[in-house]
């Protein structure tokens, strides 16, 4: 006989206009998952509801906005049995430049909306004993960068908050997991370094011109987020963290050890690398070991 959590069907994924949640969206759609598709603002259901047909696929399609209690409260009424958390922005820019609006968007969007989402649908599924969340958090979760330090914040919070979330409810039968996506070119990566163009400050406080900075790596094409996500979402894997490119795992987990040998005065006076980097590259570059990415 199945376990109940190999039985759940009925899918919420937020964020699924675009890249990761799109996709994922999709696949499991072709698999035969009964799939809410969460959109931010109604200008997308339509699209999303398009392109899903010309997919030939089913999709259940919703405007919820993570950061609005009236979006969040009608998905109470879905029946929701696998979520999805994978709605997110990211803010670019040093931690000192960032204004205080930006700040706080970063977190509603990102943290504060996502859990209160999550509370009222994980008590439904503690209730019925069963159910899956996944949170899409980053390897920023794990790691820091320079100019992304706040989006980085926001997802180590996302760790805090799905660790917990797993021991306090393996007892009513509700799986946790997250997806850790590296640097993966969908777009989200470059966009980044784009908020800045909107800030309400004083250009002449900044410490940085962001006009000359760009994401500092060359990214990965998203084959391997898509189907991890997908079997982790359909129940197919049950390891509780989940790092793509698994190329970088090693390398991520140097970089958690690195703080315990830092120094207060190293480099200090110097230029970092990393912030070199964003200087030198420019935007939405694939790494050469990659494959092209189809047009969508």
């Amino acid at each position: 006989m199945a376990s109940p959590a190999t039985t759940l069907k009925k899918v919420l994924i937020t964020g699924a206009g675009t890249g990761f949640g799109y996709e994922v969206a999709m696949r499991l759609a072709e698999k035969g998952f009964d799939v809410v598709a969460a959109v931010e603002i109604y200008g997308q259901v339509q699209t999303l509801k398009r392109q899903a047909a010309e997919r030939g696929v089913s999709l259940q399609v919703e405007k919820l906005d993570v950061t609005h209690s009236g979006d969040r409260r009608k998905a109470l009424d879905w029946g929701i049995e696998i979520l999805v958390n994978n709605a997110g922005v990211g803010e670019g820019g040093s931690t000192v430049d960032i204004p205080a609006a930006n700040i706080r968007h970063q977190f509603e969007v990102n943290v504060t909306g996502p859990l209160l989402l999550t509370q009222g649908i994980a008590k439904q599924m503690a209730k019925r004993g069963s159910g899956r969340i996944i949170w899409v958090s980053s390897r920023e979760g794990l790691n820091v960068n320079p100019f992304t330090g706040l989006y980085s914040a926001s997802k180590h919070a996302v760790e805090a908050i799905a660790e917990s979330m797993k021991d306090e409810l393996q007892e009513f039968g509700v799986e946790v997991a997250t997806m850790n996506p590296g640097p993966f070119l969908t777009g989200f990566n470059d966009r980044i370094f784009q908020t800045w163009e909107s800030w309400e400050d004083d250009p002449e406080q900044r410490l940085f011109d962001y006009a000359t900075l760009a994401f500092p790596r060359a990214q990965f094409n998203p084959e391997p987020v898509y189907a991890t996500l997908t079997a982790l979402a359909a129940g197919e894997i049950d390891s509780y963290r989940n790092l793509e490119p698994t190329s970088m795992i090693e390398e991520t987990k140097k970089l958690i050890e690195a703080p315990w040998t830092k120094k207060t005065t190293d480099g200090l006076g110097t230029r970092n690398d990393g912030i070199q980097k964003s200087f030198d590259m420019t935007p939405e570059q694939l790494r050469d070991d990659q494959d092209p990415i189809p047009a969508p």
